[in-house]
């Protein structure tokens, strides 16, 4: 058997990978390289749950040939014995850049929107890009590749990160040696997905969240279609989908909701997606584990805060100082509930940084072993290469990294990463560790001088008579180089001393003078001291108790932000005695009446009721009401408008539910119950609509209102018609306009329903499914108007397709046409006194609800903004002055009213036995302006206690100031900090369009 040094390995064991074998080769002789190399002696894990302690590992041509204690090795191996040291699988990264060239964005543009798509014979939307191949994109990087392996990594996924449908990624390994015909292990490795448009194309639809997901259903149905040969024209877009419907789906996420999005759609049409996630999953764990996807986690912690400023950091919100906290337990929370998660380097500034933020979520309770499963056999089985990578058992690919130890220790060192055989030196393991304190004399002088650092970039220190030299040190195959300044500061003259380290622990060898002359060199070493560490382990890490308080988790709270519930509120029966009851039915208001609340329910309402089980509530001198219903919301949702086309029926609030703005919570303390949250005035045909409960703490989906019957948003007016907008390119421009595409849009949903009831094959378009509801009444429309012309025009629309609006919203000149509102059989959800805030509201006047009301009209009051909707018991007062309603009619503008209009009056709008026990305690008249909720209880449980509230505020003061010591703490360690960027919480309207391409 054959020993040889390490330092010619590289070049012994790379003669196979050279060149395909049946290339021809006039560069030398073709005769490769058949030599086995064994390393001897290490701790060898060959799996993460499977060690080898003192063990072999056999490898040639790039392959594992045999790893374990009892392995023959064969005559013809080079025997590297590395005792004392450990070799793992290196590591993959399976949500990756390398190698693809970030797109560029398309130059251009302005308040100009482009509505159709820049290529012909593909799909229509310029987003999806299926077709589109990592490969076809893809050069080795090898300065990229570099930093890679130097953090451990052995195999990357590679895609183009850009678009919704982004086209198939590829498998390529690190092996700086090897061509294409080496390293791409897999061309199609998988299909990758986001809600992101393409940077490459200005194509203005999607232009929401709501509007990809809306966009990936249609295409995952037109591609059922295209598939059963059903399309007259060729598609290469489906087409590349449907090839590639077999492959790993992949679907870029970025945050906890947006994950439950994605696994939305795909549940609906049978696909289980890997999700890259955001780092939040922790805060709704149960949901996240209900998907049933495997998760790849990035690991870009956040820093702490730099809160040294008193009044800038009054301005951080509790749930962005909480995610600095909580963020590294997040992958120790999805172990913990035996959630399948890889990690990846994917939004770190360099890779550099991968182990120190790995480290800091081991210290948060990650075991190692998971860690190591989650960057070694969970995405080699999750990408399907099990038997290749990912491990050191017999086959696999000899992708292996040598340590000093434990690789999860801050002091470990990483010497080598091999990929396919090819070794790549990190740190020279065969370099003598000379760091530590050493003293000599040089020309009668005395000098102390300390190396630190990593070996591979060492520092020195020197003094002599308690002043410091200027020095710079190089450290190579055993030869140590330092240059310091003579004594004489005044000029610029260097000592050099040079020596070879390969004996003992002194330093031995020459000093040169600047005069030429040349003396004997000898430093001796001083007792060990503490100088091996690199800049990222010096952090200031003297107190250990310190380190401990900031590992710390807080608990999550529902929702993990200020003011939510560390455990939800249960279900109570309660009893309200003596109240001053608002029945809303025709017992009208009950004096001195007690209540009581049941299973969720109001199951009795009268004198003298009592319960054994009932939490009695003392209502004497406070009024209860039902709870405060708004017919038009825009709060709870992360997207509002999807104004990329002209109609947008298409999309769902539903989708985009936000359980985690505080509005909810606001709206509750102004005893706001139910919500309807309309789709925007964008366009002609808007989205659908979400009537949810304020059931802050629950998640989105707890949150709709249960059988809630089906809503759809129109809007008429300067919006649809883009008005303000500056743009010229959308039809419809003008309201004759708008009254055609009603029309076209209405005569194809009827020629599409009946193609689909007679039983022939047809295209499944949600659009005209949606409209189709409408023509069916099955679903109704609230309709954003102001002008009476275009009120006329609709209603009239409606009656040639023979159904009827539902509700006309904002509404401001119904008062001039309130008798053929009456007729029609449409609602009207007004404002209380809004006008001339834009030229069509011209004539409103704050009468309008009561004219409508004295005319039969079902009146409501809505609020169309996050701030107005907290006080609509105040907004319901104004009736009583603008047109002397009676109170009892005016607070119904509130709460019955709106409830019929939603068609959900048989569950909730008023106190009545039966109904849904969503009720709210004033503790003054509820129509006065000193009123305030005491409490708000949907279905029996309490979401809102004005006590319970004051206690939250002092619990979020102490928690606030605790974690600000804390980020004082981590800064005064060394640790990095971010500045406070105050963040200005988006107020949605009817106009609101998203910022970005989310």
């Amino acid at each position: 058997m054959l020993r040889i040094p390490l330092r010619l390995l590289l070049f012994l064991c790379s003669f196979s990978l050279l060149a395909q074998e049946y290339f021809p080769k006039n560069d030398g002789v073709k005769t490769t390289n058949s030599n086995y190399t064994a390393f001897t002696n290490a701790k060898i894990y060959i799996t993460p749950s499977q060690v080898i302690d003192n063990g072999t590992l056999l490898i040639k041509d790039g392959k594992v040939v045999a790893s374990g204690s009892q392995v023959t090795i064969p005559k013809n191996t080079t025997i590297v014995n590395i005792e004392g040291k450990s070799i793992y699988p290196s590591f993959i990264d399976m949500f990756s850049d390398f190698g693809v060239e970030k797109p560029k964005r398309e130059s251009g543009g302005g308040r100009s929107p482009q509505y159709n798509p820049t290529r012909t014979g593909y799909y229509w939307n310029d987003h999806v890009m299926p077709e589109n191949h990592a490969i076809s994109k893809f050069g080795f990087d090898s300065k990229k590749a570099k930093e890679l392996l130097e953090a451990g990594f052995g195999v990357v996924n590679t895609h183009i990160q850009d678009g919704i449908v982004r086209g198939t990624g590829t498998l390529v390994a690190l092996n700086t040696e090897g061509g294409n015909d080496m390293t791409i292990l897999e061309q199609n490795s998988g299909q990758y997905f986001s809600f992101s448009k393409s940077v490459t194309s200005r194509q203005s639809y999607p232009g929401s969240i709501m509007g990809s997901m809306a966009l990936l259903r249609q295409l995952y149905l037109d591609a059922e279609w295209y598939a059963k040969g059903n399309s007259s024209t060729k598609d290469l877009s489906i087409e590349a989908l449907n090839q590639n419907k077999n492959l790993v789906q992949i679907f870029d996420a970025g945050s906890r909701a947006n994950a439950l999005r994605a696994d939305k759609v795909g549940d609906q049409f049978g696909i289980q997606y890997i999700i890259l996630g955001g780092g939040d999953e922790y805060e709704r764990i149960n949901e996240v584990k209900a998907t049933n996807a495997a998760f790849i986690l990035p690991v870009d912690f956040q820093d702490a805060y730099d809160v040294e400023n008193v009044y800038l950091s009054q301005s951080l919100a509790l749930s962005d100082m909480r995610a600095w906290n909580q963020e590294p337990s997040n992958p120790k929370v999805l172990a913990d509930n035996n959630i399948t998660f890889a990690f990846t380097t994917h939004d770190l500034k360099s890779p550099k940084e991968f182990k120190a933020k790995l480290m800091k979520a081991i210290e948060y309770g990650l075991s190692k072993e998971k860690a190591l499963e989650a960057l070694t056999t969970t995405p080699a089985k999750l990408l399907g290469k099990s038997s290749e990578i990912g491990n050191l058992n017999k086959g696999a690919y000899a992708n292996f990294l040598i340590t000093s130890g434990d690789i999860f220790d801050k002091k470990t060192k990483v010497y080598e990463n091999w990929v396919q055989g090819t070794q790549t030196v990190v740190n020279d393991m065969t370099s003598k560790d000379i760091r530590g304190d050493y003293e000599f004399n040089l020309a009668g002088e005395s000098y102390k001088m300390t190396l630190k650092g990593e070996l591979s970039k060492l520092s020195s220190e020197i003094t002599s008579d308690d002043k410091k030299r200027g020095s710079k040190v190089s450290y190579d195959d055993d030869w140590l180089s330092i240059a310091m300044t003579t004594k004489d500061s005044t000029t610029q003259e260097f000592v050099r001393l040079v020596a070879n380290v390969s004996q003992g622990n002194n330093l031995n060898g020459k000093a040169l003078f600047p005069n030429g002359n040349e003396m004997t060199f000898y430093a001796k070493k001083l007792g060990s001291k503490s100088t091996d560490k690199t800049d990222d382990d010096q952090e200031k890490d003297d107190d250990d108790d310190d380190e401990v308080k900031v590992k710390k988790v807080i608990p999550v709270t529902y929702p993990n932000m200020a003011y939510g519930f560390k455990e939800l509120p249960k279900q109570e029966t309660l009893l309200f005695k003596n109240a001053t009851v608002w029945t809303n039915e025709s017992e009208g208001i009950l004096e001195q009446t007690d209540v009581l609340v049941k299973n969720g329910k109001i199951v009795k309402i009268g004198t003298n009721l009592s319960d054994s089980s009932a939490t009695v509530i003392d209502a004497t001198g406070k009024h209860l009401t039902s709870g405060v219903i708004d017919e038009h919301s825009h709060i709870a949702a992360a997207s509002i408008n999807e104004g990329g086309q002209n109609s947008s029926a298409e999309v769902s609030i539903e989708d985009v539910i936000d359980d985690e703005d505080i509005d909810i919570y606001r709206n509750l303390a102004g005893g706001v119950t139910t919500i309807q949250i309309l789709h925007g005035s964008a366009n002609p045909i808007g989205g659908r609509s979400a009537i949810i409960k304020l059931k802050w703490g629950e998640d989105a989906q707890d949150l709709i209102f249960k059988d809630s019957p089906k809503f759809i948003k129109f809007a008429l007016g300067e919006n649809v018609k883009q008005s303000n907008w500056s743009s010229f390119e959308r039809f419809p421009q003008t309201r004759m306009g708008v009254e055609q595409l009603y029309i076209d849009y209405f005569s194809r949903a009827k020629a599409y329903d009946a193609l689909k009831k007679s039983g022939k094959p047809y295209r499944k378009d949600i659009e005209m499914e949606v409209l189709s509801e409408i023509l069916n009444k099955e679903r109704f429309i609230s309709c954003h108007s102001y002008v009476q012309s275009e009120i006329n025009m609709l209603m009239k629309v409606a009656e040639q397709f023979n159904f009827n609006i539902n509700t006309f919203t904002h509404i401001l000149e119904g008062y001039k046409v309130a008798d053929k509102m009456v007729e029609h059989g449409v609602g009207g959800s007004t404002f209380s006194d809004w006008w001339a805030y834009k030229y069509e509201v011209n004539d409103a006047i704050p009468y309008n609800a009561a004219i409508m009301h004295n005319a039969g009209v079902v009146v409501a009051i809505n609020s169309d903004d996050g701030e107005m909707s907290r006080r609509l018991n105040q907004e319901a007062a104004k009736a009583v002055k603008y047109g002397g309603i009676s109170e009892e009619d005016a607070w119904k503008f509130v709460t019955l009213n709106p409830a019929k209009l939603l068609h959900i009056d048989d569950k909730v709008g008023s106190i009545k036995v039966g109904k849904d026990a969503d009720l709210v305690l004033w503790s003054d008249h509820p129509l006065s302006i000193y009123a305030k909720a005491e409490k708000t209880i949907i279905e029996g449980v309490t979401y809102f206690d004005i006590k319970r509230d004051e206690m939250m505020r002092s619990q979020i003061k102490k928690e606030k100031a605790e974690l600000i010591n804390e980020m004082l703490l981590a800064k005064n360690k060394g640790l990095k900090t971010q500045p406070i960027k105050k963040k200005e919480k988006d107020q949605m309207h009817c106009d609101y369009i998203d910022h970005e391409s989310h």
